[in-house]
């Protein structure tokens, strides 16, 4: 069955079609809203909304488009489809969504099309297979002000000079020089990297982006001898002002060091309001000090999240608890924390109960801390909840769910 199909004639007698004389504004923003095989399929309804498809402006070739194409067409037949799409776009094309498993159809050709298309929101997933070679045409969409790409490799050409207007851009599993490109985007406000990233980027090319505001950071990704230690991550975000959401991955970073674990730093984040602590090893002491002293560190922090997580065989060097006097600590604005444990140890609990101890202690107008240990046996969590019962809160309203 063809995607693009005709139209059915409509009544003699059919009452006023106020949709229809609705302004072509509106019309494209209701259409924007569907998805893509949905909105084609607004040319059956009548004479009037034969060619109302051609002014969307947002096309999103994700896995559930693929799928819907897959059961109607051969695997071969996807690319001819998305070519005889584009061709009926005149207009400007804002957003542009493609979702590639290791087939990689015309996308050379489509690129070219976006090109001229003053795109402003690319995604290109590349899920299997060889990475993505981005091509040539990719570095003359100018007017980007959002982009997000997986599995690519970044290849820029010498007259490339970056993405001007760029405010967001999230990498994940990209290799390519991109250090001399982030000079190259100076008004990013939103940066995430994911694991398999970066080969020339140290902590201060990030530290370039002055606007920067949410930063998600796979630590181990960075110059090991800058960013596993405490001092360098706290450089790191101290450098960037304007800062309200951060989130951290520790995964696979297996050389975080001890020499300043101990450390109280002079440094704090005023802005940062959002804080999230991906696949820590709580039971270690060196990253239960710095997720210490990263919180007391934010004194407007009000939403934190944690996932305590152990990756290594071996464990990391044990320094036992950070020493906290609560009368100097000074209190804390949050009002959500959520905690996840895969720990199969009710042993293990104990690190998260400490810090669990500290933030209740400190925390006023703490509102809701969801805790999930769905790995503990229940005589393990049986333990685990009349321990948290024990515990002071400083907030008459703070509620506490276990699960």
């Amino acid at each position: 069955m063809e995607l693009i199909q005709g139209t059915h004639k409509a009544p003699k007698f059919a009452p006023e079609d106020y949709i229809s004389n609705m302004p072509d504004n509106v019309i494209t923003h209701i259409l924007n809203r569907l998805p893509i095989q949905e909105a084609v399929r607004t040319g059956t309804l009548s004479r009037n909304w034969r060619f109302k498809w051609n002014m969307l402006s947002q096309l999103i070739f994700d896995d559930d488009f693929f799928e819907y194409l897959s059961t109607r067409e051969s695997d071969e037949n996807h690319g001819r489809i998305i070519r005889r799409l584009l061709l009926h776009f005149e207009g400007a094309i804002t957003k542009f969504y493609i979702y590639l498993e290791e087939e990689c159809y015309d996308i050379e050709h489509w690129i070219l099309f976006l090109s001229k298309k003053t795109v402003k929101d690319l995604t290109i997933l590349k899920i299997n297979g060889q990475a993505l070679d981005l091509p040539i045409h990719f570095f003359y969409c100018l007017e980007l002000k959002y982009l997000k790409l997986e599995t690519c490799r970044f290849k820029p050409p010498a007259s490339f000079h970056g993405f001007p207007d760029l405010l967001s851009l999230e990498l994940y599993d990209v290799s390519g020089k991109l250090a001399e490109f982030f000079t190259q985007c100076p008004v990013i406000e939103i940066l995430k990297i994911g694991l398999n990233c970066f080969n020339d980027v140290k902590p201060l090319d990030i530290a370039k982006f002055t606007n920067l505001q949410i930063l998600y950071l796979c630590l181990c990704n960075l110059d090991n001898t800058m960013i596993t230690s405490s001092s360098g991550i706290f450089e790191l975000v101290g450098l960037l002002p304007k800062l309200h959401e951060l989130e951290l991955d520790f995964q696979d970073c297996k050389s975080f060091i001890e020499d300043d674990a101990r450390k109280r730093f002079p440094i704090t984040f005023p802005c940062l309001r959002a804080l999230s602590l991906s696949n820590m090893d709580l039971s270690s002491g060196i990253m239960l000090s710095f997720a210490f002293e990263m919180i007391r560190s934010s004194p407007s922090l009000q939403t934190l999240d944690i996932l305590a997580r152990k990756w290594y065989v071996d464990p990391l060097p044990e320094i036992g608890y950070p020493e906290v006097d609560y009368n100097t600590t000074g209190l804390l604005q949050l009002r959500s924390v959520v905690f996840y444990t895969d720990s199969k140890n009710s042993e293990d609990g104990k690190f998260t109960i400490w810090l669990i101890k500290y933030l209740l202690a400190c925390s006023p107008f703490l509102e809701k801390m969801a805790i999930e240990a769905s790995s503990f046996l229940y005589d393990e969590k049986l333990e685990f909840a009349t321990r948290l019962l024990a515990l002071h809160r400083a907030s008459p309203v703070a509620k506490i769910n276990l699960y």
